[in-house]
């Protein structure tokens, strides 16, 4: 394949020069290496995980070790990695009083012990999430002048509408835009349409629509009339006819398997239920999609097993000289290389943690001491019952529809929005699935054979979890923070993550547990939902106790805002500080709101591209 002779080696990037340096391989990279190496820059991108997932074979590979693999995590298809360490759900335990939690790569301070992970690897993140990919409300834009709480953008929705469409073309998206009407402004022009149908609402969002359709919600003196809507999803189905008028007068044609010949893999999706982590046919999006484009220009380079160490800065200008980096040959070694490179332009595209933890590690904390700050995710709380018929749980991909009336409203002014998710996948991210099933049927029912088998079946097709993700505040207080007592086998710091879940939240997830209880009951559903102290997640609130899980939604960190002294980068993600510096990606967004990040941070990117070419033009 002719991309992958863009995968180079330490002495190969010693002998060339490059216009960009783009730190990460993940959506974000990727997006500023594609768009910008067709403009005829040449990028060199350093990636800290291998660079062979590229073929058939390399990705095979990590489904195999998904399938072998005790815990099925949200990394688990891949090998773990001292040297470019990821966290991981499985290596997360209750803190104890006093002390940081240093079991997984993430150091953890607390209050809040939180589950969250990424992916070190080439296509980053986006090899795992679960492709969701809505919009963001119009209103989410001014949430402090419309509802006194968070920041406002130093952008509005209408600057970023164009791009919002340039990123749904990029990762194919899937959607009905006449279920996307819950917001009180407009958020989608009258003719506009996705490039693909919406995906079939699975056979559980029937049942539960059945009887939560119409449902009324009173919320701030508010109604809320519920319905069960599908999600915008980054995963190939049937091109929309409609969306020729968008893309000059042709069908979009959905991107396949990244390969090295054309494979019956990538097309349409086939409703595997473990998309999340690993979609088995690679016909949900992941980076690599976009980063094969950007390597067939032949204007890219990757530098994979390579680690950004540090920023160094030319005291003279403020601008960035160059960037350190270690790179390793083996995972199961720390023997490294420690090399340099310069270029014009300089872009940190890992993620909200790990960018903050290169500036953090380089000793540049921001003139705004923003650097690091108003760390985000969405918490969730998770609901669930068995319901009283079969309803086909476990068939198709893991979420399809769920509610999100309660994304906007004037209750926002004291609580947190909300949206719920309907988990196709049964109870596994609450109670850990069909294991604990079998556990308590052999257990508790004395069943064994046949008898085992069906009641087997019989539990899990009536399961029904409701994951209700509720919007986060940035607060300066939850951040990450770097210590040398704290460092990977190559010896860099490892991220210290402190933060708190605000009582704005807990009122949403106060709220969110409540409405789950009527809506099981319209349901008919017998609530198993069980919080167990001793959970590493655990929190009380006015009496109730709730075990909150991550989102892996990772925002802020390196904000945007208006000037140097309330952020960290501008409007186009260009540092305040050093004007050859962008910091792209969900760091960058002052608020989150209860939109999955991926779409929105892919749009920052497509808009941030038009002052990178300004950059290197001048």
């Amino acid at each position: 394949m002719r991309h992958l002779k863009r995968v180079v080696t330490h002495q190969t990037v010693l002998e060339k020069e490059y216009d960009v340096v783009v730190v990460g391989s993940g959506i974000s990279g990727s997006i500023i290496a594609s768009e910008l190496s067709q403009k005829g820059y040449k990028i060199l991108i350093l990636e800290a995980g291998p660079g062979k997932d590229l073929t058939l074979a390399g990705y095979e590979k990590y489904l195999n070790h998904f399938y072998t693999a005790t815990s099925k995590d949200n990394n688990a298809p891949y090998k773990r990695n001292p040297n470019a360490p990821m966290p991981r759900s499985v290596d997360v335990k209750k803190k104890e009083p006093g002390k940081p939690n240093t079991d997984s790569y993430l150091v953890q301070n607390g209050p809040f012990i939180s589950d969250f992970t990424y992916s070190r690897v080439v296509g980053g993140t986006t090899m795992h999430f679960e492709s969701k990919l809505p919009r963001m409300l119009p209103e989410d834009f001014n949430i402090l002048s419309t509802y006194g709480h968070g920041l406002d953008w130093p952008i509005q929705y209408k600057d970023l509408m164009p791009y919002y469409r340039k990123a749904e073309f990029e990762m194919g998206v899937s959607g009905d835009v006449s279920t996307q009407t819950f917001s009180k402004q407009k958020a989608y022009a009258d003719d506009y349409v996705f490039p693909m149908q919406e995906m079939p609402p699975s056979y559980l969002d029937k049942c539960v629509a059945k009887d939560v359709d119409g449902a009324e919600v009173k919320l701030a003196g508010e109604t809320y009339a519920l319905k069960i809507r599908t999600f915008p999803q980054g995963r190939n189905g049937i091109p929309n006819k409609n969306y020729k008028k968008f893309n000059n007068g042709e069908l979009f044609t959905p991107v396949g398997a990244v390969s090295e010949h054309q494979v019956e893999e990538g097309e349409r999706c086939q409703g595997n239920n473990n998309c999340t982590p690993i979609c088995p046919v690679q016909a949900k999006y992941d980076g690599r999609k976009t980063l094969a484009k950007a390597l067939g220009t032949g204007n890219v380079d990757i530098l994979p097993q390579t680690v950004a160490s540090r920023v160094v800065i030319d005291p003279n200008t403020g601008k960035v000289d160059q960037i350190i980096y270690k790179s390793y040959q083996e995972l199961d070694s720390e023997e490294h290389t420690t090399g340099t490179i310069k270029a014009k332009l300089f872009v940190l595209a890992a993620n909200a943690v790990e960018n903050a933890r290169l500036m953090l590690a380089s000793g540049l904390n921001s003139s705004s001491d923003q650097m690091g700050r108003n760390l985000m995710d969405h918490p969730y709380i998770l609901t669930w019952a068995l319901l009283p018929e079969i309803a086909g749980t476990t068939r198709g991909t893991i979420c399809t529809s769920g509610i999100s009336d309660l994304r906007n409203g004037d209750f926002r002014s004291k609580q947190a929005a909300f949206a719920v998710d309907i988990h196709n996948d049964g109870w596994g991210w609450a109670t850990g699935g069909a294991e604990t099933n079998l556990l308590n049927i052999v257990d508790n029912q004395n069943k064994f054979g046949k008898d085992l088998r069906n009641e087997l079946v019989h539990q899990i097709s009536k399961q029904l979890l409701l994951a209700n993700m509720v919007e986060m505040m940035p607060d300066p207080k939850n951040r990450i923070t770097v210590d040398p007592k704290y460092v990977d086998r190559l010896g860099n710091p490892r991220p210290i993550v402190t933060m708190e879940i605000p009582e704005y939240t807990m009122e949403g997830i106060s709220f969110a547990r409540q409405l789950s209880k009527s809506i099981f009951q319209r349901l008919g559903a017998e609530d198993h939902s069980k919080y167990d102290p001793m959970d590493y997640g655990y929190l009380e609130y006015k009496g109730e106790g709730y075990a909150i899980r991550g989102g892996n939604h990772l925002a802020g960190t390196h904000i945007m805002g208006t000037n140097a002294d309330n952020s960290v980068v501008d409007r186009n993600q260009k540092s305040w500080d050093h004007k050859n510096l962008y910091l792209v990606g969900a760091g960058s967004m002052p608020t989150i709101g209860t939109s999955n990040t991926t779409l929105t941070l892919a749009a920052l990117c497509f808009m941030s591209v038009d002052e990178m070419v300004k950059d290197l033009e001048a």
